[in-house]
């Protein structure tokens, strides 16, 4: 549960900092190779092109994130021993 939060505020956050920095990379590049022109049509006054761009930037962060977040979980919690519950007594 807590990497999808990790996930999701990933998302919104490189999302607001791609619609303020367009050229963010790796989204622009991306977009260049794949579509290759961009469009005039806006999204509630924000260009569609940038958009995509944002939420391609946003998904691909997140999952970086959330890898790291994953695996830094799973090496530090590695060292730790489980506590058996103790039996009850007869």
């Amino acid at each position: 549960m807590r990497g999808a939060i990790v996930f999701v505020a990933a998302f919104l956050i490189f999302l607001v900092v791609t619609l303020g920095y367009a050229d963010l990379p790796p989204a622009k590049a991306i977009y260049d190779a794949v579509i290759g022109a961009e469009t005039d049509y806006e999204v509630l006054g924000i260009s569609a092109t940038l958009l995509i761009c944002a939420v391609l930037n946003g998904v691909i962060y997140g999952v970086i994130i959330w890898l790291i977040f994953w695996l830094a979980t799973k090496f530090l919690s590695r060292g730790k021993k489980e506590v058996e519950p103790a039996k009850p007594k007869k």
